[in-house]
Parts: structure tokens; C-alpha cells; sequence
């Protein structure tokens, strides 16, 4: 296992000298992965196209946002998938929540474990009136709980695929697309925390009729500005919340009239115009990721191993447990690209590791260690001395 980790860790490093991913300890890796160096070289083409095309630049732009769809339908073994870029996954979300008649299904059921983008705003919208049914996401009855809160005032269940806070998979997915599809509910799925991860074949699994949100930031490694609503083809869906991109190709055809018009297939949901900058870096990355032969196959293997090394090695160093101990027990088969570690003390400890020079994140209790395809055995060892040595100064 650690010739593996180490093996695909000492091949990609290199790649990533702007970073100096072989000399720091990143484990941000759930929140913001090292780009590789071709992703500087995105940054001054996405410049020189736009000095020498001037408004013409679009075409050039449009053209990387295909090879970002292109890799995601690889990805989600989803060929006739839309896909419609997005600045963030909020923008998104909320485009489409504004596709709903939420006056009169003014029901959203949801769970207790969902990212910041989603929560915040099912929240602000309940102080509108809106009815938010949120219910355990890591409950074994999660689909019987769904199944028993749908009736006809439910305009939508929306939950995540890899919850933000534990890193645990969720294993229910297709059967909660059963039960919506039967009530004929839509069901959005936030996968920012699946993406290039935890492998899915959307046709496999029966989802071809689902709706999710993937984001760019983390594990794609495509930095901010590449965020995604991936629907089906022949969605009809009128966001109430639209821009002037979601009919870019028709502008000039449309009357004062008419109703407003969605003309383009991929872009349903899009906002106005945004910063390409982030499609030209992004695209470079892609190639390289495809030169690297870094497969959805590929990098799950990687993720897993090292999740697996990097929670042995903590249960090793034989932590105190009113200290710090693993947030969960589950597998790491059913884990996705980091390692919660609960404690009391989350956010001091991360502060101390960051004196330390090792990256990690906290939010609330939980100490999050995200790995990435260049970490190596060595440096996953570092960190857990690092960890062991910042507890040992702690009193509870």
C-alpha cells in the first residue's frame, strides 16, 4: 500500500513546484488541492486570448467549458448529461429552487449534515416561511425517513452524496431516487465532496433523472470559478432567478412579447457574464490530469489508501481520547477524501498545526485532515507527529 501511495505521490510532485507541494503539508485537500504548474500557464493564455480576440474571446472561453463538461460526464459516466457552469454551487442552487411554485409546495425536505451553500439558505428561507424538513443524513432509516415526510407540498429533497462534516458516503443515494421518483419529486444531490473521488456512474446507479451540484475548488483541482449543475436532457425547468447566458445563442431572435426563453441546452441555469479566466486554468488541468492517466479509477484508489494509512496512523500514536479520537468507525470504503477527528479542542488544534506548518481546517468539533494524490506516506507520518505532539501540549 505505501509503495502505491508513493509510487503515483513522487510522479505527480514534480508537477507541482509552484506549490511546493514535496516540501509543505497540505492537508486541505477536502477544501483546496495544489493546482499543477499547467494551471499558471491557463492563467496567461486565458490573458493573451483575450488581448488578441477582444470580445471574440467567447468562442475560446465556450471551448473550455466543453472540455470541463466533457471530463465530467466521463467522470459520471454520463454521455447525454447537462451540464451549466456556475461562478459558485450557491448561484446554482438557488437558480434552481426559483424553478419551483414554493407557495404552494413550500416544503423542502433536507438533512443536518449539509456544506455551508445549502444550509445557509434553506435556513434563511424557513424565516421566509418555507417549510424545511431536515432529518438525520447518517441515519441507517434515512430513506424511510424521506419516504414518510414526502406528500404533495414537497417541492424538492436536496442532500449530499459525501457529507461535508464526517466524510462519510452516503450509501442511500439510489434508493432515495427511487422514492422521489415515485412521488415524482426532483431530487438534487450536492456532490462537491464526490467529484474525483468516490467513483458514480449515474447511469448505474438509476440517476439519470437527478440533479447535482459539483464544485471545482477541491478535488478537481480547477480552483474557484468552475462550479456545475449537472440536469437531465430533457429537462424543462423555468428558473425564476435567470441571466442572460441562459440564452446566449438566441438573443437576438427574441421578442418583447414572448416568454422568456431557455435556448440553451447546457447553460438552463446560468447567471450573466463571469470571469473565463477560471475555465482557461481549469482546462489546463484537465489535460494534464489526462496525461497523467489519473482516472476516476486511478485517484479513488489513491484517496482510499491514503485515508486507510492516514487513520492507522492515528489510532498508532495512541491519542488521548477526551482529547481527540475519530469522529466515526465507519470503513474507509465508505469514506470519501478526508479524515474527521472529533474534538473539543478543534479549533485550537488546527491553529497550533498551522504554526507548525501544516494545513488543515475545523469546523465546529471536528479537526478535518483532507489528503490529495500528491501527498506521500512520509509526509501523512509528519503530520500525525505534528498532530501528536500539538494534543500533548493540551489540557482538558
Amino acid at each position: 500500500m505505501s509503495h502505491d501511495i508513493d509510487q503515483l505521490a513522487q510522479k505527480l510532485a514534480p508537477h507541482y513546484s509552484h506549490f511546493d507541494v514535496s516540501n509543505r503539508l497540505l492537508f486541505t485537500g477536502h477544501s483546496h488541492q495544489a493546482w499543477p504548474d499547467v494551471a499558471k500557464e491557463g492563467l496567461q493564455e486565458s490573458f493573451d486570448v483575450a488581448a488578441s480576440d477582444v470580445d471574440n474571446k467567447w468562442e475560446a472561453a465556450f471551448e473550455k467549458v466543453e472540455m470541463l463538461r466533457s471530463y465530467l460526464r466521463n467522470f459520471y459516466d454520463d454521455p447525454n448529461g447537462m451540464y451549466c457552469l456556475g461562478q459558485n454551487t450557491h448561484q446554482l442552487l438557488v437558480s434552481w429552487l426559483s424553478s419551483f411554485d414554493l407557495q404552494d409546495k413550500p416544503k423542502v425536505i433536507t438533512t443536518d449534515s449539509e456544506f455551508y451553500s445549502m444550509s445557509r439558505q434553506l435556513k434563511r428561507l424557513q424565516e421566509e416561511r418555507l417549510e424545511i424538513v431536515t432529518i438525520d443524513g447518517h441515519a441507517n432509516n434515512i430513506v424511510e425517513q424521506i419516504e414518510r415526510q414526502i406528500d404533495d407540498r414537497v417541492s424538492a429533497v436536496m442532500l449530499s452524496r459525501v457529507y461535508f462534516n464526517s466524510g462519510i458516503v452516503n450509501q442511500h443515494i439510489s434508493e432515495i431516487a427511487e422514492v422521489t421518483r415515485a412521488h415524482n419529486v426532483p431530487f438534487l444531490i450536492d456532490d462537491y465532496h464526490g467529484t474525483n473521488v468516490v467513483p458514480l456512474s449515474i447511469s448505474d446507479e438509476n440517476l439519470t433523472d437527478c440533479y447535482l451540484l459539483i464544485g471545482g475548488y477541491k478535488y478537481l483541482q480547477w480552483g474557484e470559478g468552475n462550479c456545475f449543475l449537472r440536469y437531465p436532457e430533457d429537462c424543462n425547468l423555468r428558473p425564476a432567478i435567470t441571466g442572460w447566458f441562459a440564452s446566449f445563442s438566441k438573443l437576438d431572435e427574441s421578442k418583447e412579447k414572448e416568454k422568456v426563453s431557455y435556448a440553451d441546452p447546457n447553460q438552463r441555469f446560468a447567471s450573466g457574464t463571469f470571469d473565463s479566466t477560471s475555465q482557461f486554468r481549469a482546462a489546463k488541468v484537465v489535460e494534464f490530469f489526462e496525461n497523467m492517466e489519473l482516472t476516476p479509477q486511478v485517484l479513488h484508489k489513491q484517496y482510499q489508501a491514503q485515508i486507510k494509512l492516514l487513520r492507522d496512523t492515528f489510532l498508532d500514536r495512541d491519542f488521548d481520547t477526551e482529547i481527540i479520537q475519530l469522529a466515526h468507525q465507519q470503513p474507509v470504503k465508505n469514506i470519501g477524501g478526508f479524515l474527521a477527528l472529533q474534538s473539543p479542542f478543534a479549533r485550537t488544534i488546527r491553529e497550533k498545526l498551522m504554526e507548525q506548518g501544516v494545513f488543515t481546517d475545523a469546523r465546529g468539533d471536528i479537526l478535518r485532515f483532507g489528503v490529495a494524490p500528491y501527498i506521500t506516506t512520509q509526509q501523512i507520518s509528519k503530520a500525525m507527529d505534528e498532530l501528536k505532539d500539538v494534543v500533548s501540549k493540551i489540557n482538558p
